[in-house]
């Protein structure tokens, strides 16, 4: 069990720690943690889906029973965190919602993949791959639409429609997921030339943003309602892939697929929960400090988990 901390976990978490006291220290400002992170979001990490959804094999990858049972698992977290937030703490709907988005959105990128990578090796990340083509789409999609609902309600489906589209297709690694769909189902060849300069990029990814987040962190310190904090990290770390466990053993999803799918479920909400608080002006502190927090305890909650897979 501790080997697997330390050879698995430990070292992503070191390149966060160095991110955040490098940025603590003053030895890295935070515009260059601003640039940094701007650098792996916007073209790094989707150069990293593209190039993975442009070579995925769909057939293998798209297993419906790995889908459904991550995504299920998701709405399940999600429509807690929103009734909870509402049943059990009294906020109003728009807060809710943006806590059951906490509550929905893991940091499958950031967390899950390089995780899974190390634990299981860089040829068992398909299931990985194809969770993250559907994260984004999935969770704005749905945290965007019950959002416009509520703050539109009373007004006309059409502005809800349009707001709903002009969030979605803002984000450049829904459009690169896109894209390596299209070069996927067309066969299109990428030119050598440029595939090499992809590999460039993409190695650059993971690292980069580990360490920009770690910097990002610094940010967001702990404020607000600890036990709503508390009730998130419980939803996300240890809700979400328990049942993502349940499903996907019910539905007798392969065990690399079905690993993938316990990891991603088992790790923090990513830095786009507190993106959409701060979209919305709503929740922000409970936001910040749940992927503060999180970030932190999913240190533990992974190895859990992956103990648990054996």
């Amino acid at each position: 069990m501790f080997q697997s901390l330390v050879n698995v976990i430990l070292p992503v978490f070191l390149v966060i720690g160095a991110g955040y006291t490098a940025s603590r220290s003053g030895h890295f400002k935070q515009d260059y943690v601003d640039g940094l992170m701007k650098f792996a979001q916007n073209f790094a990490i989707p150069c990293l889906l593209f190039r993975a959804i442009s070579n995925l094999d769909i057939d293998t990858g798209f297993d419906a029973g790995l889908l459904i049972s991550y995504y299920t698992a998701a709405l399940i977290c999600f429509t807690l965190g929103i009734f909870g937030a509402r049943l059990i703490f009294k906020r109003d709907w728009e807060d809710c919602i943006v806590i059951g988005f906490c509550c929905l959105f893991s940091n499958s990128l950031l967390l899950g993949l390089p995780i899974t990578e190390r634990a299981y090796g860089v040829d068992n990340l398909t299931g990985n791959y194809a969770i993250i083509a559907f994260h984004s789409p999935f969770c704005y999609f749905l945290g965007i639409t019950t959002m416009e609902v509520v703050r539109n309600r009373g007004g006309g489906g059409v502005k809800t429609v349009m707001s709903v589209f002009a969030a979605m297709f803002k984000n450049v690694l829904i459009l690169a997921i896109g894209l390596g769909f299209i070069v996927n189902l067309t066969g299109l060849q990428i030119p050598s030339a440029v595939d090499e300069a992809l590999s460039l990029l993409i190695r650059a990814a993971l690292p980069a943003a580990l360490f920009a987040l770690g910097g990002l962190l610094l940010k967001y310190r702990p404020e607000g309602d600890m036990r709503v904090i508390s009730f998130v990290c419980l939803t996300s770390l240890m809700v979400h892939p328990a049942l993502v466990w349940t499903f996907g053993t019910a539905q007798n999803v392969p065990v690399d697929l079905f690993r993938s799918g316990v990891i991603t479920a088992s790790v923090a909400p990513g830095i786009n929960a507190y993106i959409f608080a701060n979209m919305y002006g709503r929740a922000k502190r409970v936001a910040a400090s749940s992927v503060l927090i999180a970030t932190a305890l999913s240190l533990v909650s992974a190895w859990f988990w992956l103990n648990m897979l054996g």
